[in-house]
């Protein structure tokens, strides 16, 4: 079935909507030009001399496994629009799955599983699935549960089968070669993938086969991404775009869940191993990988591209991660959200250069220039709904305010949280302009300067600050490895408060090493006109950050630490103290 009509729905060639589309047709299109190239190679075991083994998966034999297994959903019941949530690790049968539920005409709802059980089971119950798709363990936990499943009654296990769901091979003697698989078209609903909820609750966003199909092609062309080339992708969902472009998808032998904790080693290896031209991972992957390669004074000659994305890229990570690869390759880091991708780029050339130098002095992290067809303006920020874009102001370059953008690669609404469409899209008479939710300024080459997240503003009774452009003062210091600029109190009158994380060598041993280095800090707060005010500075040892990326601040539950700590301090001393 297809969604019902959003009142923020945009009509971009007249009546694309109703012309048949499945993203998955583009794997179909280049298992036809090359169906002996390898589409995926996952980590296996080592032979006798240590050496990594790898499974693999042509383009053909993953295009034509997805036409048997979604024509084995389809005999199981499965139809148009139904919901069907995949929770299977980065595997060849994950890449498999993803084309098969596209193909079947189903919605496939994408889980981060490290987003925290209380969270995962909310968003489980929210989005209503048909069934699941899922290892038995998920399989399990479905049945305690199934009260609060009703309808997930077409289940499939990956394993070992497990009660009332099928198995792969279940599936696969299911699917007959003359079953017709649904036709689909342009805003059939093809995904749900939830937010992160580094600024609340996280959201269910409809992605269409639309949205699929203008996020492969604005990919592939902004970045001269070729057909034949190799990527390690740190977020297993890259891999459908590889596929849809021809590019080898090598797995790497991590945890998805917890980037940072990534063996740098294992990166460097599946590399060499592949000839990988192309790497894409959060700020979290990339900050160990090069930290090693620096180290280990070794390069990465065949990596022409590498992309990182889901927070702002320290300077640091990109210089390293630049050294090692090829002489003629650049990092590039794409800027956007999970209800609009890609929004726009800056490459790390243009960042070293030139603007590092302007963001260590608190001017906010330059996200480069738009992608060709995203429209974007600077509104005067309003906490609240706007119903219509003649509602706002728009701000001149160089002045703080909302980000909002507009273009085919922006989602339409969210299907869970549905309060949320009406905070987040704005209409116009040509569609709607999706609310970023971050706050910043264009400069006169028309580049988007970051200044933070408009949730986590301070808002104090002589004005408001900025987190990205107050935190830049203090991460100048040697010692700190990031900070987190909190609100104690009411907005409009808060009290800024810095916390900071120092490199774990450089830690506090003891209470006279934390008060001097609290000192220090604060002397560098007195030295800024940005942060002037900020009297409280505390320290602690791990900020608490987003699974995903592990690099979103969880800002909001540092509020409530440092607010705590500082009742504690004031009982306990006049001082005020770290």
């Amino acid at each position: 079935m297809s969604v019902s009509p959003s009142p923020f729905s945009t009509r971009y060639d007249g009546d694309w909507s109703a012309r048949p589309l499945n993203v998955a047709t583009r794997l179909t299109a280049i298992a036809t030009r090359i169906p002996d190239a390898i589409a995926v190679a996952a980590p296996g075991g080592r032979n006798a001399d240590g050496k990594r083994q790898y499974r693999l998966q042509t383009f053909a034999e993953l295009d034509q496994d997805s036409d048997v297994l979604a024509r084995g959903l389809c005999a199981i019941g499965v139809g148009r629009g139904m919901r069907l949530v995949l929770l299977v690790p980065p595997s060849i049968e994950f890449m498999t799955l993803v084309f098969a539920l596209l193909k079947s005409g189903s919605t496939t709802v994408l889980i981060d599983p490290g987003m925290g059980k209380r969270n995962l089971i909310t968003c489980l119950r929210e989005v209503a699935p048909d069934g699941f798709v899922s290892v038995p363990v998920v399989q399990a936990f479905r049945r305690v549960l199934r009260r609060w499943f009703p309808k997930a009654r077409h289940n499939v296990t990956v394993g070992w089968g497990f009660m009332s769901a099928v198995t792969l091979d279940t599936l696969r003697k299911r699917g007959r070669p003359e079953q017709a698989l649904p036709q689909t078209h342009a805003d059939d609903p093809a995904a749900i993938i939830f937010t992160t909820g580094s600024t609340g609750p996280p959201k269910g966003v409809l992605y269409l086969h639309e949205t699929f199909d203008r996020q492969v092609t604005e990919l592939q062309e902004f970045y001269g991404i070729q057909p034949g080339e190799i990527d390690l992708p740190g977020f297993p969902l890259f891999g459908l775009f590889n596929a849809a472009m021809g590019v080898t998808t090598v797995l790497p032998d991590m945890d998805p869940t917890r980037p940072a904790e990534v063996d740098p080693r294992l990166i460097v290896e599946a590399i060499e191993d592949w000839q990988v031209t192309q790497a894409f991972g959060s700020p979290a992957i990339w900050n160990r990988v090069g930290a090693y390669c620096e180290q280990q004074q070794m390069l990465l000659p065949s990596v022409q591209r590498v992309l990182s994305a889901g927070a702002p890229v320290p300077s640091h990570v990109l210089a390293r991660m630049k050294a090692a690869i090829h002489p003629d390759g650049d990092v590039h880091t794409p800027y956007g959200a999970t209800e609009a991708l890609p929004v726009a780029s800056i490459s790390a050339s243009e960042v070293l250069a030139e603007t590092s130098t302007l963001t260590r002095q608190g001017k906010g992290v330059c996200a480069g220039r738009p992608f060709p067809n995203i429209r974007w303006r600077i509104i005067a920020t309003v906490d609240g709904p706007i119903e219509e874009i003649c509602q706002t102001a728009e701000l001149r370059p160089g002045q703080i305010g909302e980000l909002i953008v507009s273009g085919p690669v922006v989602t339409r609404e969210y299907v869970t949280r549905l309060e949320a469409n009406r905070l987040a899209k704005i209409r116009d008479a040509k569609g709607f302009w999706h609310r970023m939710g971050d706050v910043g300024y264009l400069d006169e080459q028309n580049r988007f300067w970051f200044c933070g997240r408009m949730a986590h503003r301070v808002i104090t009774a002589v004005g408001t600050m900025y987190t990205i452009c107050c935190e830049a003062i203090f991460n100048n210091h040697r010692a700190i490895y990031r900070s987190a600029l909190v609100g104690v109190g009411t907005p409009g009158a808060q009290t800024p408060v810095i916390v900071a994380e120092p490199w774990p060598e450089e830690l506090p041993k003891s209470s006279a090493d934390r008060e001097r280095l609290v000192s220090e800090l604060r002397e560098l707060a007195r030295g800024n006109e940005l942060t002037a005010s900020v009297q409280h500075v505390l320290i602690h040892p791990s900020l608490p950050v987003d699974i995903r990326h592990n690099a979103k601040i969880f800002r909001e539950k540092l509020a409530v630490w440092a607010a705590k700590r500082l009742r504690r301090q004031l009982r306990t001393s006049p001082r005020q103290d770290a």
